[in-house]
């Protein structure tokens, strides 16, 4: 656990940097700190690790004050991850890897061998080890930066915006790993973001920071759309917090049907049967292989034999968001969403208005009152605080 105990930063020339900033970040979990620029996000990070020492207040770590603790043997237990991954160029990708292990006085081939097991954890083929930082990606030193962060296996890891480099394909890629990551891993990490839509999908804690050091509010995900604490959060979370509610909402509530769903082998007279114009066509293993229009369907043979549109996206039922599946039906040709098990076969299929009744069920589309701003929190974790 890292708690934030009314810690403030204040600069020589008076600017504030931090303002009585009180909240924890649980153990295990990932807590995200966003906002605007000058909101104190990155300095608050860099308390917990003494790169930036508080002029008030304090941070603990599982209970004890991080200014007990010399600042080399501090960080030497805390991964830390910054935006342009910050390799040596003058060192291999492997011993770029095993900074830490080496400063730890391991010896060089345990310290290797980590560096290559980290390399397949994160999504890098080992056999780019004795490659140099230049001769990769932005994607793929980003990779290794977060590979460099776990070789000692630290309980704690701070990551400063570390995908906001990259290209949003190869970002999509790097949270979705960093996810994967932490589920194997749990460990306690501090994100920081100017991203709220990252935040939104990488925090289990969302701690929100405004101009001036103030920590605004404090919520999990859903809560923080569902109620902001003002009108400054409210704008920042944008117009559209109503949709990204949505993504919280599971698709497995959603009513799914198989109406209109016809084999590859089956005659095309049956799907000239469809209410909707459409037919969805499945293989022998059920896989969908795209919508048959049944107003251009061949005079004879298999639906197989008609040009099928793609299917566009699908969903995964047991996995998946109402907002996912939303998605899927905005771009299929047919306007339904084509839901999938883990393996890719059809489970169902669902239109708008299905998934519309599914977001009504869920309490979604309901209007929340704006939560009361948080004030420091009392005995129980991050409910609130003020100050970034």
């Amino acid at each position: 656990m890292i708690t934030f105990e009314g810690v403030t930063k204040r600069y020589p020339d008076g600017t504030v940097a931090l303002d009585d900033v009180s909240l924890e970040c649980p153990t295990g979990r990932i807590t995200v700190f966003v906002g605007t620029s000058g909101g104190g996000k990155t300095t608050a990070l860099r308390t917990i690790n003494r790169m930036v020492e508080p002029t008030g207040g304090r941070v603990l770590i599982d209970g004890g004050d991080v200014r007990e603790r010399r600042p080399a043997e501090l960080r030497r237990g805390i991964g830390y991850v910054i935006q342009h991954a910050g390799l040596f160029p003058h060192r291999t990708i492997e011993d770029n890897i095993a900074t830490v292990p080496y400063l730890l006085r391991w010896n060089k081939k345990k310290a290797r061998a980590t560096a290559h097991e980290l390399m397949e954890r994160v999504g890098l083929d080992p056999s780019m080890a004795r490659r140099y930082p230049f001769q990769l990606s932005g994607g793929q030193q980003q990779r290794v930066g977060v590979a460099r962060a776990l070789a000692a296996d630290p309980p704690i890891m701070l990551m400063d915006e570390p995908f906001s480099a990259v290209d949003p394909v190869v970002r999509g890629e790097l949270q979705d790993e960093f996810l994967r990551l932490q589920d194997e891993l749990h460990k306690t990490i501090v994100f920081v973001t100017h991203d709220i839509d990252e935040a939104i999908k990488l925090g289990d804690r969302v701690a929100v920071f405004q101009t001036g050091g103030k920590l605004v509010q404090v919520d999990a995900p859903e809560d923080l759309l569902a109620r902001p604490a003002d009108d400054f959060v409210a704008g920042f979370i944008g117009h559209d917090r109503g949709i990204r509610r949505l993504s919280f909402v599971p698709a497995s509530g959603a009513p799914l049907t198989e109406r209109d769903v016809l084999a590859a082998d089956a005659p095309v007279e049956r799907a000239r049967e469809a209410a909707d114009g459409w037919v969805l066509v499945v293989d022998g293993d059920r896989r969908p292989l795209g919508w048959a229009a049944t107003g251009v369907l061949p005079s004879s043979g298999t639906v197989g034999d008609a040009a099928l549109a793609p299917i566009g996206h699908t969903f995964t039922v047991a996995s998946d968001s109402v907002r996912a599946a939303l998605d899927a039906a905005i771009l299929s040709p047919s306007g339904r969403a084509v839901g999938v098990d883990g393996d890719g076969r059809l489970v169902g299929v669902a239109d708008q208005h299905d998934l519309t009744a599914a977001i009504a069920t869920s309490g979604a589309g309901v209007a929340a009152e704006p939560a009361e701003p948080a004030g420091p929190p009392p005995a129980e974790p991050v409910k609130g605080g003020a100050g970034d």
